[in-house]
């Protein structure tokens, strides 16, 4: 079984049944499954084989997930790529990737006339209309397609190929925060198998409604808030960006029963001023992922809107999901939760020896999401994945109930005179400051102790200053701790899923030191 296979089975079994809204409109099972095999049928009739690469330059729409299906579909490999990247890094993974086909906005329609030469490799671009009234004239390059037009040469008759469990499905670029991006290879088994365990761990069925707001080029949404949900016949409401306003109002009219986002996220919905708890009533859960949610934001948000937030854990070469807070026993604030279905998750040290509970060593992952390894970089694969393990570079502690804590990701680890300080340690603490908006620490050079920690603060006001949060921290921390300088900031740099971006804020500290 894969994921397209599955489509069409609920299709026949639940034909009437919406599988998504967009833009207030609804589509059934049913003409969701036909427009994926259509746009399948398209794609071959381009010359599309299965085996070739397809890459996704597309935000949160329809053509997103019939694109995704349909070339899962022909047994194409989707890659799927922020389309707010530059041009040097779409070009770096268009390359690197050997990408034969590109599916994208008409937006970018100018970027792609202009990178056209520099992608020998690319034989056709798929040009999807943003406004479905106005139709992409694509006429003075055979080169280019409309996204309406291959899926209208297409036809139901769609003669499929067979697809194995181990063929690679989806290659997903990593964000590339030591060098450049690595091309984790996900095959049909690891993409299926993880929506799967997502989905029964978190009892979704077909009477849940998901709100579908997280990026779905990121695997995060990928597989909780795409497959998953699509795995267990729910109804899936695509959000083309995310707003406050617009989240609240799409509650409301939909009686949304599930809401995932990351820390971002719940901190906007959470001082957004117009915000009704009201219109999350419906919430039966809400997950967290993507970064770590300080412990003061859960309580406050859960206490404002009465709702209750799971958190989890993941990373793109695991599909991503490895723990989840289970719903059938006690939540740990703080925790990623236990081990999923069918996964695997341990501590080891540098030798790779499993540590005893609470011991502090690298999180390692097994089981059947794991990936098949990063695409032409067998170094970097054996690096990553020894001994039927997923070297997750992520250090954690777990306790005595197999509740996971991650505590922080190795390369951020800041040593001061020889002591280890996690950077989320201190981010607790400031986020329990009532003048606390956001927080980020990072470790910052310093000639005497090697490191120091450094802290950047957006408040809620300017009244609050330096002296008044050293002293607060001075109540919370140990000496060692202490943040050497804060610098408060209007706001902090994120990425497109609104995880903030410590490398941005090191960057940054380099340049004003040189």
């Amino acid at each position: 079984m894969n994921l397209s296979s599955h489509l069409k089975n609920t299709a026949k079994v639940n034909a009437d049944k919406t599988a998504y809204y967009f833009m207030d409109q609804k589509v059934s099972y049913a003409e969701f499954d036909g427009a994926v095999t259509r746009f399948a049928s398209g794609l071959k009739q381009l010359g599309v084989k299965k085996g070739d690469h397809i890459a996704l330059l597309l935000g949160n729409s329809p053509h997103f997930v019939i694109s995704l299906y349909g070339a899962m579909r022909l047994g194409a490999t989707v890659i799927p790529i922020n389309p707010i990247y530059t041009p040097d890094e779409i070009g770096y993974i268009l390359n690197n990737g050997d990408v034969k086909v590109i599916i994208a906005l008409d937006l970018l329609l100018p970027l792609a006339e202009k990178m056209e030469a520099l992608l020998p490799k690319v034989e056709s671009y798929i040009i999807c209309e943003s406004n479905p009234l106005n139709k992409v004239d694509v006429s003075t390059n055979e080169k280019m397609k409309s996204f309406s037009d291959v899926i209208a040469s297409g036809n139901l008759a769609f003669d499929e190929p067979e697809l194995f469990e181990d063929d690679v499905a989806v290659i997903l670029y990593t964000s590339g925060t030591t060098g450049r991006p690595k091309g984790a290879m996900l095959t049909h088994k690891n993409l299926y198998s993880n929506a799967k365990d997502i989905g029964e761990y978190l009892k979704m069925n077909h009477l849940d409604k998901v709100m579908t707001v997280l990026p779905m080029f990121h695997v995060f949404s990928l597989t909780v808030v795409v497959n998953a949900p699509l795995i267990s016949g729910s109804t899936i409401i695509i959000v083309p960006k995310f707003s406050p306003k617009e989240i609240f109002r799409l509650a409301k009219k939909y009686e949304v029963t599930v809401f995932a986002g990351v820390p971002t996220m719940y901190n906007f919905l959470y001082q957004y001023p117009d915000g009704d708890p009201n219109d999350f009533s419906t919430f039966r859960l809400c997950i967290s992922g993507g970064s770590s949610l300080p412990v003061a934001l859960l309580k406050n948000f859960e206490k404002k809107f009465n709702v209750l937030i799971s958190e989890g854990y993941g990373l793109s070469e695991a599909s991503p999901v490895t723990c989840f807070n289970p719903l059938d026993r006690p939540r740990k604030p703080g925790s990623i939760g236990t081990s999923i279905l069918n996964v695997e998750n341990k501590i080891v040290n540098e030798l790779g020896e499993e540590l005893p509970e609470g011991q502090v060593g690298e999180l390692v992952v097994r089981g059947p999401n794991v990936m098949k390894g990063y695409y032409k970089m067998p170094e970097e694969t054996a690096a990553a994945l020894r001994d039927g393990w997923l070297y997750t570079g992520d250090l954690a502690r777990v306790d005595g109930e197999g509740y996971f804590y991650i505590v922080d990701r190795k390369k951020d680890m800041v040593i001061v005179g020889g002591f280890n300080v996690y950077p989320r340690e201190v981010e607790e603490v400031l986020y329990e400051h009532p003048e606390v908006v956001e927080a980020a620490v990072i470790g910052a050079p310093d000639p005497e102790q090697g490191e120091v920690v450094k802290c950047f603060v957006v408040p809620k006001n300017e009244s609050l200053t330096e002296a008044e949060l050293m002293e607060y921290c001075r109540e919370h921390l140990a000496k060692y701790k202490l943040p050497k300088t804060i610098e408060f900031l209007e706001e902090l740099p994120k990425n497109t899923t609104g995880k903030i971006l410590r490398k941005a804020l090191k960057e940054q500290v380099l340049q004003k030191q040189n």
